[in-house]
């Protein structure tokens, strides 16, 4: 029997997270619900989650604070952030961090389903593009990408889901353009401009990892999208 989907859920708004706990055992996840930041960090620390969704605005603890600890314990576990904050600030704020994706409420409960289904796709098996190897030598690195392990020398970087996926189609394009909307199709499903924002900080991210190696470059070309060198 194939094993369930964990999600670990922080909502304060009692009647929405009772709501969306029952729809989302229904269709087939097995899903903790808790009240807080704080409870929702013990919880994590005490079990296992394949992926949490979490309320920005909450009591105690909030979602943005709650996901950067869970970061420290997991930093590679997807996240999806709900709120009822529309600005930019707030949804670039979250990519920062590390967000898989943001919905804004109200939302379709439908759609959080689907979009918990793209997830998990895109972490158990890479979709269609360019050949995938499982590892590269880039450098002075080297890279797992089934591991999301960047290796240099004794040390080792664990990426996150998204900074490994944009890492592997950077070396499956290396010395060619990776073209910035298949890169935002393949892995974020929508070229929409969070996403496209998104993108962009996860870059600055993988050049500050790749950054002891002055042989590697990710360039931007203008207009079409970006390009691993390696001289």
């Amino acid at each position: 029997m194939e094993e369930k989907i964990r999600i670990l859920l922080a909502e304060d708004d009692i009647n929405l997270g009772s709501l969306l706990t029952q729809y989302l055992n229904a269709k087939g996840f097995d899903t903790d619900l808790f009240a807080d930041g704080e409870k929702a960090f013990s919880g994590f620390s005490k079990n296992k989650y394949d992926i949490c969704i979490l309320d920005v605005m909450m009591p105690k603890k909030d979602g943005f604070s709650l996901a950067k600890d869970i970061r420290l314990i997991n930093s590679s576990i997807p996240i999806i952030f709900l709120t009822a904050k529309t600005l930019k600030e707030d949804v670039l704020e979250g990519f920062k961090i590390g967000a898989d994706d943001y919905m804004t409420k109200p939302f379709v409960m439908d759609e959080l389903m689907f979009r918990i289904e793209a997830i998990m796709r895109r972490i158990n098996k890479n979709g269609d593009g360019p050949t995938i190897s499982d590892t590269y030598q880039l450098g002075i690195y080297n890279f797992d990408v089934n591991k999301q392990l960047l290796g240099i020398d004794d040390k080792i970087i664990k990426l996150t889901t998204k900074e490994s996926e944009l890492l592997a189609l950077l070396c499956a394009n290396k010395n060619t353009i990776l073209e910035r909307n298949f890169a935002l199709k393949s892995i974020w499903k929508d070229d929409n401009y969070f996403n496209a924002r998104s993108m962009d900080v996860y870059i600055t991210k993988l050049r500050k990892h790749l950054s002891k190696d002055t042989s590697i470059e990710i360039l931007n070309v203008h207009g079409k999208g970006y390009k691993l060198l390696i001289n």
